[in-house]
């Protein structure tokens, strides 16, 4: 018998990478797959961040798993650049083959390498976004006032994703600091109305008195 799963991509405790968008996608096909091996079935994958990015990514190769949420990720990987690494990021690491990025004490969070450059900025999420099927439900959510990924990028995901839905919790910042109990609620509630939607339909209407979703359009 088949044991539902739940899988949640979040970036590592470890080395932080600051492409490598669909190498991440397929470390996360290996996690699907050894679930599988086991008689897990996975019934949705979440993501935060990048990790979200990475969910979109898989669903749009893969299309096993047809319950895809993505919190705060990032429509635009080329924009907020400038703000991150500086300015004349290209020039600099084309000359040094790296930037290192420092907090505003000085130390260094993380080196970005040209090649990770290269990747992150050769990752087309539109494109990603439009092989999604049809059959995969996505939910986007993000917070109002959050200060890394604007959240306009939400709306880009509403465009170009089929059979989208689109969640704003106001007030949120980019790690749901204040707003934890508010974002489980709901990542659970659409997970459960999407794997129960045969037996009782009527409770995706229930959702939307949460926060009204908005259907995307190609």
């Amino acid at each position: 018998m088949n044991v539902e799963v739940i899988l949640l991509f979040r970036e590592s405790e470890g080395s932080f990478q600051y492409g490598n968008y669909y190498r991440e996608a397929e470390d996360l096909r290996a996690v699907v797959q050894h679930f599988c091996e086991q008689k897990y079935a996975i019934k949705a994958i979440v993501g935060h961040s990048k990790g979200g990015n990475v969910v979109l990514l898989y669903a749009s190769k893969y299309k096993d798993i047809h319950i895809v949420v993505n919190i705060s990720g990032r429509f635009n990987l080329a924009r907020g650049m400038e703000g991150r690494l500086g300015k004349k990021f290209i020039q600099r690491i084309k000359q040094d083959g790296y930037i290192d990025v420092k907090n505003k004490r000085g130390k260094i969070m993380y080196r970005v390498t040209e090649e990770s450059l290269m990747d992150r900025l050769s990752t087309i999420t539109h494109l990603a976004c439009l092989l999604i099927p049809q059959d995969c439900s996505v939910l986007t959510i993000h917070g109002s006032m959050d200060e890394i990924v604007p959240a306009e990028d939400a709306l880009e995901f509403a465009k170009f994703i089929s059979n989208h839905e689109l969640c704003f919790i106001e007030g949120a910042d980019h790690e749901y600091t204040y707003h934890q109990d508010e974002l489980t609620s709901l990542v659970l509630e659409f997970i459960k109305i999407h794997i129960d939607k045969d037996k009782d339909t009527s409770k995706q209407a229930r959702f939307g008195r949460v926060h009204k979703p908005i259907h995307s359009r190609l």
